[in-house]
């Protein structure tokens, strides 16, 4: 009989298994290293660094499976809060290639936020964290325009500061410009790296605008901070209300304007009623306006609803339709088909709904 490597290999493997049973090899490795379970990427909170009173940045080691990101990118964090798992999505506020091997986010505590007030609030060095990989098209292409112009306020400076390090550390950086917005000079997340950044590098112009004492930054405001601005190629992120302005006013190509929104803007239409929702799986029933997304719905009903970024940009937060009709809130649009996976997060009820969860 001839024993070759492969038949060696697959009578280990079969050795593992059996011997591990009820428990996998992965579930073994899990115990020894939490990081290491195949299936699931998972990462390692190691440290943690206040930027302000509200806003703190985790350094997570990610586990195998994690492939680099582009600046600007954001992932999929899953936590744990209260026996729950919660996904939501973060900017990586990092650069794709860090020495440590570590990635960062950057959490601004929201008093109404379960997993934003967890994360900023009750996190500690050694928490394991789940993973999704990084996405995400509010990216800077190669090679990068000649001038550019940032437009940030609150926490969307955290895209923008994992492009910042990669800009100005080319051999020929280009010509930057960042307009920042935050309530108080004390406000402004990772303000001590930004303005170190900027008095350093012959190539960034940083202007702060503390709305606090001047109020808020539109679009009439730019051609003061930044004279070119309509014949650079733009990188806006921060509030709604801003992004919409900007969009509204903005004069130059459409392609030289890159918008990343961490909110959607949903737009119920008049009149509209709701239904009885019923999750078939679960067996739970509930009323829901015509204004709530079903996301919110179930959640309120005690329903285990799966969710990621909740603004219809993941599509994580689906579920099929097993009957009736959905509108889109950020379209208006009315639709359904039995077997349809609808986006509860930008959905709401018309007329009765079930879904099969």
């Amino acid at each position: 009989m001839t024993v070759t490597l492969p038949w060696i290999l697959r009578s280990l493997a079969e050795a593992g298994r059996w011997l591990s049973t009820p428990l996998s090899p992965d579930d073994y490795l899990g115990l020894l290293h939490p990081l290491w379970p195949a299936g699931e990427l998972r990462g390692r909170v190691e440290r943690l660094h206040p930027e302000t009173a509200d806003a703190v940045t985790l350094v997570i080691r990610p586990g195998r499976g994690w492939r680099p990101h582009r600046p600007g990118q954001w992932a999929r964090i899953g936590v744990d809060v209260h026996g729950r798992r919660h996904w939501r999505t973060y900017s990586l506020s990092s650069p794709p290639h860090r020495p440590d091997g570590c990635i960062t986010i950057t959490v601004k505590a929201d008093p109404d936020g379960i997993v934003s007030r967890h994360l900023a609030r009750h996190t500690v060095p050694g928490t394991i964290v789940r993973l999704a990989g990084p996405d995400g098209t509010f990216v800077i292409p190669e090679p990068p325009p000649p001038r550019l112009l940032f437009l940030t306020a609150g926490s969307g400076i955290t895209p923008v500061m994992a492009m910042l390090g990669g800009l100005l550390s080319d051999e020929i950086p280009p010509d930057v410009v960042l307009i920042h917005s935050a309530p108080t000079p004390q406000d402004v997340i990772f303000g001590d790296r930004l303005r170190r950044l900027a008095a350093r590098s012959p190539y960034m112009e940083l202007h702060e605008r503390h709305t606090r004492s001047v109020g808020r930054l539109g679009p009439a405001d730019l051609a003061d901070l930044c004279p070119d601005w309509t014949g650079r190629a733009v990188w806006a992120c921060g509030p709604t209300g801003m992004l919409d302005d900007l969009a509204a006013e903005w004069p130059g190509p459409a392609q030289n304007l890159h918008v990343e929104r961490f909110t959607e803007t949903l737009r119920p239409a008049d009149g509209a009623t709701g239904g009885r929702v019923r999750f078939t799986t679960t067996g739970r029933e509930t009323g829901a306006d015509g204004t709530t997304p079903l996301l919110n719905v179930g959640e309120d009903a005690g329903v285990l609803m799966p969710s990621g970024c909740r603004m219809g940009v993941c599509h994580s937060c689906v579920a099929p339709l097993r009957s009736g009709l959905v509108r889109d809130l950020r379209t208006g649009l009315v639709h359904g088909e039995p077997g349809d996976l609808i986006q509860t997060c930008v959905s709401a009820a018309v007329g009765p709904v079930e879904l099969e969860l």
